[in-house]
This record gives structure tokens, C-alpha cells and sequence, in this order.
């Protein structure tokens, strides 16, 4: 499991991303709903479950 720290610098690099990307009015990289986010974070919780079970199964 990841510990607080990179979870914290992962944080504060997609906000620093989020800022540039707003300062240069450019659309941000990333779904702007929840909806969108969701899909993401399933895409993300589908790879991980895979991995998990790879690593069970191994």
C-alpha cells in the first residue's frame, strides 16, 4: 500500500497540473463531471483488482 506521503505529492502534482492547465485556458485534462471522474476511477479500480488478483493467484 502506498504511503501518505506519495499519495500527498500525487495530490499536490495534479493540483499544480490543474493550475497550469487553468492559468494557460486550456482545457483540463481530465473529465470536469463527476460522471467522468467516476469512469476514470473505475478504469483505475479495475487494474488494481486485476493486479490483486494476479498476485494472489501467483
Amino acid at each position: 500500500m502506498k504511503n501518505i506521503k506519495e499519495i500527498f505529492l500525487s495530490l499536490l502534482t495534479g493540483m499544480l497540473a490543474g493550475f497550469i492547465f487553468a492559468k494557460m485556458s486550456l482545457p483540463i485534462p481530465a473529465p470536469p463531471t463527476l460522471d467522468g471522474f467516476m469512469g476514470i476511477f473505475g478504469v483505475w479500480l479495475g487494474s488494481a483488482l486485476v493486479e490483486l488478483i494476479i498476485r494472489k493467484h501467483a
